[in-house]
């Protein structure tokens, strides 16, 4: 779980300051994300209520995540979220959003370790989409990134992983190395997302993964977080530089909520 929140701490700078340069430094002024503050909303959501749910209870469950995203919201309301996400959990009564950004695609790795039953996971994917981003872009996204990280879980190759999501949600053959040249900064899901899952599937490691996934020049934070995360699934190792690096650099709430779902689902 970790994997994706160190993704975001080392991706963090970079959202600012686009870099190319796959050998980029690990700068000092990097920092946790609302990435990793709405992991760890997840990660507490199904703490609090593990249970499964049919297609009649998407939006019952939605209101939970919904609830937990905005109390997460109000522990660090400057981690960097949007107008659009900090204008709905500020107002309880808010209906939905109809984000098509990437920020449901970087939250739902609980929701993969969690639900091993694909059916049921796409439902709690779904289920914690809809108060933020009730948009079929942004669900797709998130389901595409849930999927790889269940299938790298269940022990499929970097093979599976791609034929199942060009199977079901984007062609993603393009190499790396074409997407860099004109790849920019935009969080729209349907552009951010392929990429992010191509840095991974180009990785040879962990690290590798998170640096491909920087180096595109984009939404930093948020690509390496989903490389990151599915990279974590896959490689189950992350070095001990890059867990020293991000360690000092996320806050103890966000730790103790992964760590205590770490604990629960990923022994």
């Amino acid at each position: 779980m970790f994997g994706a929140v160190y993704g975001d701490v080392i991706g963090s700078h970079y959202e600012v300051h686009c870099t190319k340069n796959y050998n980029f430094p690990f700068e000092n002024d990097s920092s946790f994300t609302d990435d990793s503050v709405l992991i760890a909303a997840v990660c507490k959501t199904i703490l609090n209520d593990p249970s499964e749910i049919g297609r009649f209870g998407v939006r019952a469950r939605s209101y939970q995540f919904a609830a937990q995203y905005r109390q997460f919201y109000s522990y660090f309301p400057h981690a960097g979220f949007g107008n659009m996400f900090s204008e709905w959990a500020k107002e309880p009564s808010a209906k939905q959003n109809r984000s098509y950004a990437n920020g449901a695609a970087m939250r739902v790795f609980p929701i993969a370790y969690a639900y091993k039953d694909f059916t049921q996971m796409m439902l709690q994917v779904k289920a914690s989409c809809l108060p933020t981003h009730n948009h079929r872009e942004a669900i797709t996204a998130a389901s595409a990134v849930a999927a790889s990280v269940r299938i790298a879980l269940d022990g499929g190759s970097k093979d599976d992983i791609k034929e199942y999501i060009e199977d079901r949600f984007y062609d993603i053959s393009t190499p790396l190395s074409t997407l860099r040249e004109n790849h920019v900064f935009d969080s729209r899901a349907s552009y951010s997302v392929p990429p992010a899952i191509i840095a991974f599937l180009e990785s040879h490691d962990y690290e590798s993964a998170i640096r491909n996934a920087v180096s595109l020049g984009g939404d930093a934070d948020t690509q390496a977080c989903i490389a990151g995360g599915i990279a974590e699934a896959f490689y189950h190792e992350i070095p001990e530089h890059i867990k020293q690096f991000c360690d000092r650099r996320i806050d103890i709430t966000i730790k103790n909520a992964v760590r205590e779902f770490e604990n629960k689902y990923c022994k």
